[in-house]
C-alpha cells in the first residue's frame, strides 16, 4: 500500500496494491499490519455505506464526543471529498482541503482517503449516483454529532458546484448546521 501525503497535515491518499490478471484483478483494501506498519489505525469499529444522487451534498459532520477517524472508499460514482481541520492546536486549524474520489482514480489504481479524529468531513456527489464505503474509529454517538454548515463563509470551501448546474441537495439537518465560527468544536 503507497501513502501519499496531503496538503492538510495526518489527512492521506492511500493506494491499495492491485493484483490482476486477465480473469480480473484482487486487493487487500485493508490490512491490519499494513496500516500499523502506515502508521495509521488499525482498529475500526463500523462500517457505514451511503448511496446518493447527483447534487447530494452530504456534511460537514464531525463528533465532538467519541471522535471518529474515518477511511473512506468510493465504491462506484464520483464525489468530491472535504476534510476540514478542527483541532485547536492545529497550525492548519480552520483550513480544508478537497479530493475527487472514484473507484479508481485517473490512473486507474485504487484509492481510499484517511481522515483522522479532529476533523469534519463532508462531500458532494458528482455523478449520477455514488455509493460511499467509509471504516469509523469510533461508533456512532449521536449525542455528540455536529455539522457546520457546507456554505460556511469563514471556510469558504470551493465545492465544484459549477460541474452540477444545480444547487446541492442538503438534509434539513445539514441545512441547519452551524457557522464554524459559532459551532461547538473539540
Amino acid at each position: 500500500m503507497q501513502v501519499f501525503e496531503t496538503s492538510l497535515h495526518d489527512v492521506k491518499l492511500l493506494q491499495p496494491r492491485r493484483f490482476g490478471d486477465s480473469r480480473g484483478w484482487f486487493t487487500e483494501v485493508f490490512n491490519t499490519s499494513a496500516f500499523t506498519e502506515a502508521q495509521l489505525p488499525s482498529a475500526f469499529v463500523q462500517d457505514n455505506q451511503s448511496f446518493s444522487m447527483k447534487g447530494v451534498l452530504r456534511g460537514l459532520h464531525y463528533q465532538l464526543v467519541k471522535p471518529q477517524g474515518k477511511l473512506i472508499r468510493v465504491l462506484s460514482g464520483h464525489i468530491w471529498d472535504v476534510a476540514v481541520d478542527l483541532r485547536r492546536d492545529s497550525p492548519q486549524f480552520g483550513q480544508w482541503a478537497g479530493f475527487h474520489l472514484k473507484p479508481r482514480n485517473d490512473a486507474d489504481e485504487l484509492e481510499m482517503l484517511w481522515i483522522p479524529e479532529g476533523f469534519a468531513h463532508g462531500f458532494l456527489v458528482l455523478s449520477d449516483c455514488a455509493e460511499v464505503l467509509y471504516k469509523t474509529t469510533n461508533l456512532y454517538y449521536p449525542a455528540g454529532e455536529r455539522s457546520i454548515l457546507w456554505n460556511d463563509p469563514t471556510l469558504n470551501i470551493q465545492w465544484p458546484l459549477e460541474q452540477l448546474g444545480v444547487q446541492p441537495v442538503v438534509s434539513a439537518k445539514d441545512a441547519q448546521g452551524a457557522p464554524f465560527a459559532s459551532a461547538d468544536l473539540p
